[in-house]
């Protein structure tokens, strides 16, 4: 059985401190995807219930070590309903004994009352209680900072000066660190669905930032919001959108810097990473077709990531 060690958390600026901690293993898998919109599964328009349990089963039958979720987790962040069905789809990684490494998205915060929302949330997730941004170590060779895009990352900001600590005090043994977040630093820019689905300057400050650091770690960005699947390489930087995990699809008008290049329209999918040593290999594993009675995959991208 796999083992979480919760240590301690110093002030919220320090660095070095990772909130959950994961026993190292042999070749260790990570997936990566957002946007599921748990709810009610008569709703069949904002989200698919059929592709979001799919996925959620594969994702288990993965076995990894890890899941990191984008954000977009509920639909309404104020129904503990969302919650009641996340909690009841999501069973099989229960029974795996997986950590569910979660970022707060906007629709945790869906309601009007949001400390209900954010009550919501750590109910769900009582491992973060009183947190909305927190870092995790999977073994001593990948670490995750999973942030909040909902509050501000600017410079000189609580959560700036936090990940700029986290990344000062990495360990040597650290050869990758995944930011897992919701709205996406980097993304194809389609003025005609208007700023809140292209890259803010929230997110561009975190970008800003990591194209300073030249430390021997490598930075993967997984974000979602974007309900499809995009990749692009900044300064040594992968950037990823995965926003396939059942929310309603996006048809996006991909850029020459997007570097997946397939045609499709409808992606819904995750991402699997895999640590070998110093390099860290990477699938888009997508559904081929949401309208089949029973699921069938496809990887439709690859890509390897080596440490410096």
């Amino acid at each position: 059985m796999r083992r979480l060690i919760l240590a301690t958390l110093a002030a919220v600026c320090a660095g070095g401190q990772p909130l959950i901690q994961i026993a190292d293993s042999e070749s260790p898998v990570v997936i990566g995807y957002g946007d599921m919109r748990f709810t009610d599964p008569k709703e069949t328009d904002a989200t698919n219930p059929k592709v979001r349990k799919w996925l959620v089963d594969q994702v288990a039958a993965e076995r990894p070590v890890a899941i990191l979720l984008g954000g977009d987790v509920p639909w309404h962040g104020q129904e503990t309903g969302d919650y009641a069905q996340y909690d009841s789809e999501t069973a099989p990684w229960r029974t795996a004994n997986i950590f569910v490494s979660v970022a707060l998205g906007n629709h945790e915060l869906n309601g009007n009352d949001k400390q209900k929302c954010l009550e919501n949330w750590w109910t769900a997730f009582p491992k973060l209680r009183n947190r909305r941004w927190y870092s995790a170590a999977i073994g001593s060779r990948m670490y995750v900072l999973n942030l909040d895009t909902n509050s501000s990352m600017l410079q000189g900001s609580d959560q700036m000066k936090w990940i700029q600590a986290e990344v000062a005090a990495l360990k040597s043994t650290v050869k990758f660190v995944f930011f897992n977040l919701h709205h996406p630093p980097v993304a194809d820019l389609m003025p005609e669905i208007g700023a809140e689905h292209n890259p803010r300057p929230n997110e561009i400050a975190l970008a800003d930032f990591l194209k300073t650091q030249h430390g021997p770690a490598r930075f993967v960005v997984v974000a979602g919001h974007i309900h499809n699947y995009e990749r692009f390489l900044r300064d040594g930087t992968v950037y990823l959108v995965s926003g396939g995990g059942g929310a309603k699809p996006r048809v996006i008008r991909r850029g020459p810097d997007d570097l997946y290049k397939n045609p499709s329209d409808v992606n819904y999918h995750y991402v699997k990473f895999v640590l070998h040593g110093d390099r860290l290999d990477a699938e888009m594993v997508r559904v081929v077709d949401p309208k089949a009675k029973s699921p069938k995959w496809e990887v439709r991208d690859r890509f390897s990531v080596t440490a410096p």
